[in-house]
């Protein structure tokens, strides 16, 4: 046993990245700097501070060893007690501060990002930017990483009152030679810009609002000094507990920001002894006086996981005209919205429906903000309006622990275009999952797509397709969804993606870098949910040497190669011993397949019924497991017969190899696609709803919607509950005469089909998998239906449960 895991089993710890086993190691690390430092102090002869190690030794003897000067009160006092920290390390403070002020780089890529953006959509011209508390002009250098500097800012102020920092800064400019910066020595509370300036467009405050005492008047300082519609960027340290923050709705997220009791008490402790505050309210003030455009928290690990934050935010009035409001409220829940050039039309088109005022969540937050002077919540702030609003911190949105289910969607889009022949007329209703269909559906332009996943992180993913989509080339697309890899995603996500991803998006993808970055996994589609079978069919070829047979597999270029490969295989995944071990069981159908009990239950009723079995029996572990099983082989080997999996079938070329081919993707990865995809407005029509199917269509206008896609939602229902009733009733409501709802089932004849026919519908069976038969190219389903409307229940009285003699039309489809 090593030394650290000794220390480890003593303390009871669990792994490098435990809080307290962190903070020790850094409390060691820096008491042996401290004590060089001492020893060295102590020796004569000449020793150059200002170089390699000796700068840090320069670095602890001035923020631990040396006295610090108070000085009296005021602005001078303040300025004294500065100079006092700051004088016997200015000659090294940019080289002493590069591991432990992390995240500035990022701060200043994120806010370059914004920019960019706003000169594209011609909202921004030479901007000016003021630095406050900008020290040796750092940050301003390395800005020039992102933008030129000297001619994208028409002026920049650094402000700072260290008169010995300040020097540094001087000196850099004149290196640089860059004509449009000034150096200021002056209090950021007093610093104001001439008026033919107007007011700066952006503002960034680097690890100085720690340092502030009166950080109070400083913010609200920035309200006067900045545009309406400028930028704040702020990175800095803090320590917060989520139950601060618990019901706040404007803080774009609390992602990682939760910093436990022993990191908050140690790290306060710590950074007091160098004048630095980390108390919670700096961060909770500036959240209250800006609006959030982007909110991040992180740890540097490096130095025993010190916690930052990132933050870009602006005027919090600049988006809370009500017109505004009252216009993002129309476009979510499919009503007009009133401009005054269709006034008259929208009124009477109003008049004849007389249907009740609907109003979406994000509406009635912004009623809530506004009432009580707090900012509207993150998503109004927003360069584009695709994410709705939603509570991040809800217990339903929570359930799923930060993770998706699905990497890539189950559902074949090819027989979606063919069965509901999508036009530029259709506003669709559909499950979010991957993401995938609803990139394939865009394609057609509809006039609008309302994408719903309870799961927030689904969102996440389809948020990431659509922004890269808006902000990358082809080749990084496909290297991200293709591949599933790349090498750069990080700085892609930071300088290139944020603009186009709302703020716990941002958060979530920031932390979730590594999947796509990483050399010790295979990216992207190993992740989520169903990772564990997909990694698990990988594994039992390699460990049974069929690797080589899995790649001739994915290469064979006939359907008679392909049929003579299969079995070589199939002897493997179709093994008994296989399913009695694994498949066959209740865990493996829940966590790894993402089939849930009733689901499960309707596949071995359907099993029952083909054997004319007894229901009876239906728990007995043997029949479930045959039913199981059978209802694996159904699947898979008509895939192997009749579909080609190197070229047409990218759903198990994924499966089998972790990653898409170049002839071998969905629609949306192909150039043709990324030229739609990637032109202006492109994503326009397209809402992301973070709620249930129902509360979503109980907030939409009646009878706007043309087509909804349930996947298959509907078996994940209890057949002796009333839920799939209420969903039938509230489609029926939502949607037009002759609207469709396209789903798909783990059963030939689901019992819900009924609950349809009562409830103004007509049902059609589009679809069915019998044994040796395919469905689609995925056939993971037994049966699809379109279910057209055919009647309004708005003034009836829809039965809760069908007859059993109500009759549904059955039409096969082949593949």
């Amino acid at each position: 046993m090593s030394v650290v895991d000794a220390l480890h089993t003593r303390l009871g710890l669990q792994g490098w990245s435990s809080p307290h086993f962190t903070i020790g190691v850094s409390a060691v690390f820096v008491f042996a700097l401290v004590a060089s430092a001492v020893l060295l102090s102590l020796q004569k002869g000449k020793l150059d501070f200002n170089k390699g190690l000796l700068s840090y030794v320069k670095f602890v003897y001035s923020c631990f060893l040396k006295p610090h000067e108070r000085g009296d009160n005021g602005e001078a006092g303040q300025q004294y007690a500065l100079e006092s920290f700051y004088r016997a390390q200015a000659s090294v403070y940019d080289v002493t501060r590069k591991k432990l002020l992390c995240g500035r780089e990022d701060m200043l890529g994120l806010l370059a990002a914004q920019l960019k953006h706003r000169e594209a959509q011609h909202e921004m011209t030479k901007p000016i930017w003021v630095d406050i508390g900008g020290g040796t002009g750092y940050n301003i250098e390395a800005m020039n990483r992102f933008l030129p500097v000297d001619q994208f800012f028409s002026h920049v102020y650094l402000v700072d009152l260290s008169p010995s920092l300040l020097e540094v800064a001087r000196k850099r400019f004149e290196r640089l030679g860059w004509k449009n910066v000034s150096v200021v020595c002056q209090d950021a509370r007093q610093f104001r810009l001439n008026g033919t300036d107007g007011g700066a467009d952006i503002v960034t405050m680097s690890y100085s609002l720690s340092m502030i005492p009166d950080y109070y008047s400083v913010v609200d300082s920035l309200t006067k000094l900045m545009k309406s519609n400028s930028i704040l960027g702020v990175v800095d340290f803090y320590v917060q507990n989520i139950v601060d923050v618990s019901c706040r709705n404007y803080t774009g997220g609390v992602f990682n920001r939760h910093v436990n009791w022993l990191g908050r008490a140690f790290w306060r402790t710590w950074f007091d002894f160098d004048r630095v505050n980390l108390d919670a309210a700096r961060r909770d003030y500036l959240e209250y006086k800006f609006g959030t455009i982007i909110s991040a928290s992180e740890r540097n690990y490096l130095l025993g996981g010190i916690p930052y934050y990132t933050f870009l935010g602006c005027q919090k009035d600049f988006t809370s005209e009500s017109a505004s409001i009252e216009k993002l409220n129309a476009s979510f829940t499919e009503s007009p919205y009133l401009s005054a050039a269709n006034h008259r039309k929208a009124m009477n088109e109003a008049i004849e429906n007389a249907t009740p005022e609907i109003k979406s969540k994000a509406y009635e937050s912004a009623v809530v903000n506004l009432s009580s002077n707090l900012p509207l919540p993150s998503a109004f702030y927003q360069n584009h309006h695709y994410r709705i609003y939603y509570n991040d911190q809800l217990p339903k949105h929570t359930q799923f622990n930060n993770e998706y289910i699905y990497a890539f969607n189950w559902e074949d889009p090819r027989v979606d275009h063919r069965l509901l022949n999508i036009n530029n007329e259709d506003v669709i209703l559909t499950i979010t999952s991957a993401g995938d269909n609803i990139l394939d559906y865009l394609q057609n332009s509809p006039k609008r797509v309302h994408a719903v996943d309870m799961n927030p992180n689904q969102n996440h993913l389809l948020e990431l397709k659509v922004a890269a989509f808006s902000a990358l080339g082809y080749k990084d697309v496909w290297k991200i969804f293709g591949d599933g890899k790349h090498s750069e995603f990080r700085e892609l996500l930071i300088n290139k993606l944020s603009p186009h991803l709302s703020s716990q998006a941002f958060q979530f993808w920031l932390e979730q870098a590594h999947v796509f970055t990483s050399a010790s996994n295979k990216g992207l589609y190993e992740t989520g949910g169903s990772r564990v079978a997909i990694k698990l069919v990988r594994y039992l070829l390699a460990a049974f040497g069929l690797s080589s047979a899995n790649k001739k597999l994915c290469e064979a270029q006939t359907l008679n190669e392909q049929r003579e490969l299969w079995p070589t295989i199939r002897r493997v995944l179709l093994s008994r011993v296989l399913n009695w071990a694994i498949v066959k069981t209740e865990w493996f159908a829940w966590k790894a397949a993402g089939v849930p009990p009733p689901q499960r239950n309707m596949i071995i009723e359907d099993f029952l019924k083909r054997k004319g079995l007894s229901g009876g029996i239906k728990k007995n572990k043997d029949v479930s497991g045959r039913a199981i099983w059978e209802y694996v082989v159904d699947t898979f080997d008509p895939v192997a017969k009749d579909t080609l999996i190197s070229n047409d079938n990218y759903f198990y070329y994924l499966c089998l190899q972790g990653k898409f081919s170049r002839s071998c993707h969905p629609t949306y990865l192909t150039p043709k696609a990324h030229d739609k995809l990637s032109t202006p407005g492109a994503f326009d029509g397209l809402r992301i709803h973070t709620d249930g199917l129902n509360e979503v269509i109980a907030r939409m206008t009646p009878r706007t919607l043309t087509i909804a896609v349930v996947m298959d939602s509907m078996d994940w229902f209890n057949p002796v509950e009333d839920a799939a009733a209420k969903q039938a009733q509230a489609l029926n409501r939502a949607l037009k005469i002759g609207g469709r709802v396209l789903l798909r089932s783990a059963s030939i004849d689901p019992w819900y089909i009924k609950d349809f026919a009562d409830n103004g519908f007509s049902p059609r069976r589009v679809g069915a998998r019998f044994p040796g038969s395919c469905i689609d190219r995925v056939n993971m389903y037994a049966s699809a239906w379109v279910i057209t409307k055919t009647s309004d229940i708005d003034n009836q009285t829809p039965r809760a449960k069908a007859d059993s003699s109500t009759s549904v039309d059955v039409e096969e489809l082949s593949i």
